[in-house]
C-alpha cells in the first residue's frame, strides 16, 4: 500500500533533509528526478540535472563553512488528474556552529514515477 501523496512527499523531504545534514550523495540521488532544475534563491544561479545538482552538493559538503540547508513544508498541494505535486514552504542555511546563515522560501514540484515521488524543479527566495 502507497502513502498518499502528501505523506509520500513529506516523508521524501525528510529524507532529503536528513541527508543535506549527513552529507549523504546517494540519499540525495533517487529524490531528484534525471532532469531535476534548482533556481537558487540570491542569485537565480540555475542548476539543471541530478548529475549537475549532484556536483554541486558535493562541493558544498566538502566547504570548510559548509551550511546545512531544511527545508521545511507548509503545504503540499497534489494533482487530482496527473501524478504530479506542488510543495511550499521556508528553507533555512545554518552554519555548523547552529547560526542561521540564509533562510526564505520555496516551491518544489514533485513527479511520482512508480510508487517513488521524485523534485523535477525547486525555486527558491532568500528573505533572510
Amino acid at each position: 500500500m502507497t502513502p498518499p501523496p502528501e505523506l509520500a512527499i513529506r516523508l521524501a523531504r525528510a529524507a532529503f533533509n536528513r541527508a543535506l545534514a549527513e552529507a549523504d550523495l546517494a540519499a540525495i540521488g533517487p529524490l531528484l528526478a534525471p532532469d531535476a532544475v534548482l533556481v537558487t534563491g540570491t542569485d537565480s544561479a540555475v542548476i539543471a540535472g541530478r548529475k549537475a545538482q549532484l556536483a554541486t552538493w558535493k562541493r558544498e559538503f566538502a566547504a570548510p563553512a559548509r551550511l546545512v540547508y531544511t527545508r521545511l513544508p507548509d503545504r503540499v498541494e497534489a494533482s487530482s488528474i496527473e501524478p504530479i505535486a506542488f510543495e511550499h514552504g521556508r528553507w533555512q542555511g545554518v552554519s555548523v556552529s547552529g547560526k542561521s546563515e540564509a533562510s526564505g522560501a520555496y516551491t518544489a514540484k514533485w513527479r511520482r514515477i512508480g510508487t517513488d515521488w521524485v523534485i523535477e524543479a525547486e525555486l527558491y527566495l532568500t528573505l533572510a
